[in-house]
């Protein structure tokens, strides 16, 4: 038998067993595809995933309204501070000393105006005075003028009494010119609402308002960062101290990329994962609004794509993710730290615009302006200066 013939039925099996391996590999990439198809056209067509994501929040920067030397410090780095806490104390000595000199400035305005107001009595009736002398001169005169044909009274004497005349119209014309320029600055007014006591009264509120400034204060709960400010440094309004970082309210930034935000809108469910703590802990929050632009489009120098170079590259836009609050207290996050983000893109009917971002919204703070004390204080200067209780300007009442 030759060797031929020997080696061809061995060679038959060992074909059809790689045959069927072929087959077998075949029908298995054949059922992996079609069951990430199906996969795909149940569950993951409906969602879009990024890396591509950090926690973002408030950054309340801190600054001085006036100038001073700082002579206190009560916050540093990294600790936890709440709303009006004391951050910084600047030095209050030259406030007090303009505080002081607006209340006497106060209460000379006031004597002042008073001054005014009795002047106006004192020329009422001095003006009366006048007039009584003046018709008294004048009926004299009258009778002066029929006794001179008679000789009884001398031409002379008659000059006199006309000249008394004159001089008296020219007096109480002069009284009555006194009294028309102290009334210009009392008329329709009284001690409370003259305008030199309420320019005075303005001067107290800004004297005051530069005192309370030197206690700066927390202006919402969180946590500290980025502290400059050093102990007895002289610093000048608008100065940066500090930031404070509200903790309780930060959101996330995904950057998706430009393909996948075609299904994307406002209220759709997302799932994310903090690399801080691993894949366990698994927070919950709602895609709260859509950048107007990419990122490469708001950076601060934007690509030029109309150069003959232009090469495109996909864009990524900012998605803003609003997080669980509950979930966010029992995990706190920073300002930083990365996340994945999966957002559920199944139901469309949302908005593509968002009319409202935060479920929280920014607190308001206070005017210092506003404060019953400083009031209280102008309203007893004002009466221990005229000796009645007033009304002060605010229509707030002032008495003792």
């Amino acid at each position: 038998m030759s060797n031929a013939e020997t080696t061809a039925p061995a060679a038959a099996p060992a074909n059809g067993k790689r045959r069927r391996k072929l087959i077998a590999l075949g029908v298995a990439a054949t059922l992996g595809v079609a069951g990430y198809g199906a996969y795909w056209a149940a569950y993951a067509r409906h969602y879009e995933t990024t890396d591509d994501s950090y926690v973002e929040g408030d950054l309340v920067q801190v600054t001085s309204e006036v100038p001073g030397t700082v002579i206190g410090l009560k916050a540093d780095d990294t600790q936890g501070v709440d709303r009006d806490q004391l951050l910084v104390q600047l030095d209050p000595a030259d406030a007090q000393v303009a505080m002081g000199n607006a209340d006497a400035n106060l209460a000379r305005a006031v004597r002042q105006v008073r001054t005014l107001f009795a002047t106006a009595e004192q020329l009422r009736a001095q003006i009366a005075d006048r007039e009584v002398a003046l018709k008294r001169a004048q009926d004299d005169y009258r009778r002066r003028t029929g006794l001179v044909q008679d000789g009884a009274v001398s031409a002379e004497e008659l000059s006199h009494s006309k000249d008394v005349i004159v001089q008296m119209q020219a007096d109480l014309n002069q009284a009555r010119q006194q009294l028309n320029a102290t009334l210009a600055q009392i008329d329709g007014t009284t001690v409370a609402s003259n305008p030199q006591v309420l320019a005075a009264e303005a001067a107290v509120r800004d004297a005051a308002l530069a005192l309370r400034r030197t206690r700066i204060s927390a202006p919402v709960s969180g946590v500290v960062a980025r502290r400059s400010v050093q102990l007895g440094q002289r610093v000048d309004a608008g100065t940066p101290l500090m930031a404070v970082v509200p903790l309780d309210n930060v959101w996330i930034d995904a950057n998706f990329k430009e393909v996948q935000l075609a299904d994307m809108r406002v209220g759709q469910p997302v799932t994310l994962k903090a690399d801080v703590y691993g894949g366990g802990t698994v927070y919950h929050g709602r895609l709260a609004g859509l950048s107007a632009g990419s990122g490469s489009a708001f950076a601060l120098l934007p690509a030029q794509n109309a150069s003959g170079n232009w090469i495109k590259i996909v864009q990524r836009v900012p998605v803003r993710i609003a997080l669980d609050p509950t979930e966010l207290k029992a995990h706190p996050l920073r300002v930083g730290l990365s996340m994945t983000v999966t957002v559920n893109v199944r139901d469309t009917s949302g908005a593509l615009i968002a009319s409202q971002v935060r479920s929280q919204p920014i607190p308001s703070q206070d005017s210092l302006g506003d404060d019953p004390e400083v009031e209280s204080r102008i309203g007893q200067i004002i009466a221990a200066n005229t000796g009645e209780v007033v009304v002060a300007s605010n229509s707030k009442f002032l008495g003792r």
